[in-house]
């Protein structure tokens, strides 16, 4: 019997499209096989399939159920994980440009431009014997609590990720989504403190949401924030839910939604701009969206946050972290490193 497994190699061979995931804390996998290389667009967001959006542009690739072979084989977790615990080498240019990128947002924050911030930076690191079954399987087994996948296109690229961030769910009218904000190293303590910095950074998440959302959604409900472990690093959450009023329609809450302040910045529009202006590297994939569209009449989209993407034998890992008028340049270079961690860990 051919497994999902074999799949997936024999499309990589073949350099056709396809999609592999799990969603946090299932034991089933899902796999999506297009059946020839063409490039499909979601244009309306009535289409059926899963799709993978960039951080800049509307050209949101589809991968469509309708011309896909779909396997669900469940997937039994297993206890075979391990990962080095050495310190890995960082490179002291990157260092002190991506220091240099950061002060440069504090500053343009004191000048009023916006109030947060998220800056990013690119790692490349060789990466010559690919073996991208052994390589996911890690993934899966390491984080099972996050929506994790593997996803490629001859005419895109190969990504990868575990992340827990959901940029909304659609389902039965009514809308789920999530702020999440504030980052730090799990030490294994019950009691966590956060600073002052990350509350302020979580709450500009959370306004921004309900602000977007408020002539969309009716009988809106909102959770107090809470700490949320994502591999080893903690993070604050906030759930929020409504109900979908009659004129609202999914690309539509898309646009509004996409990019979050937890990947961009606020005000959405200045934010952005400064990005693409300052960070001097093309984000692709990273900090777009993934995930189900009207799969069995239900939508599941997720900020595209722990990943990294494979070309020419190499990886290359994007990390970013939210900056306000409190950050210190320092303490966001190790936020990132600390970040890196969690797809280091599935390399080494």
């Amino acid at each position: 019997m051919v497994t999902i497994f074999n799949k997936l190699q024999e499309h990589l061979n073949q350099k056709l499209p396809f999609v592999i995931y799990n969603k946090p804390n299932d034991d089933k996998l899902i796999g999506i096989f297009q059946k020839n290389d063409n490039l499909n667009l979601a244009a309306d967001f009535d289409e059926k399939g899963f799709v993978f959006a960039p951080f800049e542009g509307d050209e949101i690739v589809l991968i469509p159920e309708s011309n896909s072979e779909i396997l669900t084989p469940d997937f039994e977790l297993t206890d075979e994980i391990t990962s080095s615990n050495a310190d890995f080498p960082q490179n002291e240019t990157s260092r002190t440009a991506h220091e240099n990128l950061i002060q440069k947002g504090i500053d343009a924050i004191n000048k009023g431009l916006f109030n947060k911030i998220v800056l990013s930076r690119k790692e490349v690191i060789d990466y010559p014997d690919l073996d991208l079954t052994a390589l996911f399987k890690k993934l899966l087994n390491t984080y099972p609590t996050a929506f994790t996948y593997c996803w490629f296109h001859p005419k895109v690229g190969l990504w990868l990720g575990a992340f827990s961030e959901r940029l909304l769910k659609i389902e039965n009218n009514t809308l789920h989504t999530m702020a999440l904000a504030g980052t730090q190293p799990f030490m294994g303590s019950e009691t966590v403190i956060w600073q002052q910095k990350e509350i302020e950074e979580q709450h500009f998440v959370t306004d921004f949401i309900l602000e977007n959302l408020k002539d969309k959604v009716s009988e809106t409900q909102v959770s107090k924030p809470y700490t949320i472990k994502a591999g080893n690093l903690l993070h604050i959450k906030t759930d929020i839910e409504g109900v979908l009023d009659e004129n609202s329609d999914l690309k539509q809450l898309i646009t509004v939604l996409h990019p979050t302040p937890a990947v961009c910045g606020f005000p959405k529009f200045e934010a952005k701009k400064f990005i693409l202006e300052n960070e001097n590297y093309n984000r692709e994939y990273y900090s777009g969206f993934l995930g189900e569209l009207n799969k069995n009449n239900v939508t599941d989209l997720f900020v595209n946050l722990r990943c990294m993407q494979i070309k020419n034998k190499q990886v290359h890992l994007y990390i970013g972290g939210g900056i306000t008028k409190d950050s210190v340049p320092e303490k966001e270079w190790l936020e990132t490193v600390n970040k890196s961690m969690t797809m280091k860990k599935i390399l080494f």
